[in-house]
């Protein structure tokens, strides 16, 4: 069986390593960008199988991110994982994610989007 590939895309070093160690658990191979332009450069040579999105990065946000991923692959599965849900979530959501995932979450919380949208670890 091949395992899924997931990247993260999150600059805060403490979010990353949470989402890392829940997303360890399953069968993944866990991909991770600290940025909106590493985040696009990463999916262009891995092809992930779903991408965990926040939307204040450096270099590039997350809305243009996933603006620009989605053109590389229009079937690319981008979910947002942000505190600005509320102000920014719906340019997100118009850009191409799939959902929004609020933080803080809860790891119930993210493996229930993981499964509402791919078979994802």
């Amino acid at each position: 069986m091949t395992r899924k590939k997931v990247m993260i895309v999150e600059d805060d070093d403490a979010v990353l390593e949470v989402l890392k160690v829940m997303l360890s658990k399953g069968n993944c191979q866990i991909l991770v960008a600290k940025n909106g332009q590493e985040a696009i450069d990463l999916y262009r040579f891995a092809k992930p199988d779903l991408v965990l999105m926040d939307i204040e990065l450096p270099v590039m946000d997350g809305i243009t991110a996933t603006k620009e991923i989605k053109k590389l692959d229009p079937g690319a599965k981008i979910i947002g994982v942000t505190a600005y849900s509320r102000s920014k979530g719906k340019y997100l959501i118009e850009a191409g994610a799939l959902d929004i995932i609020d933080k803080p979450f809860t790891k119930k919380k993210i493996f229930q989007i993981l499964e509402k949208y791919t078979s994802v670890c």
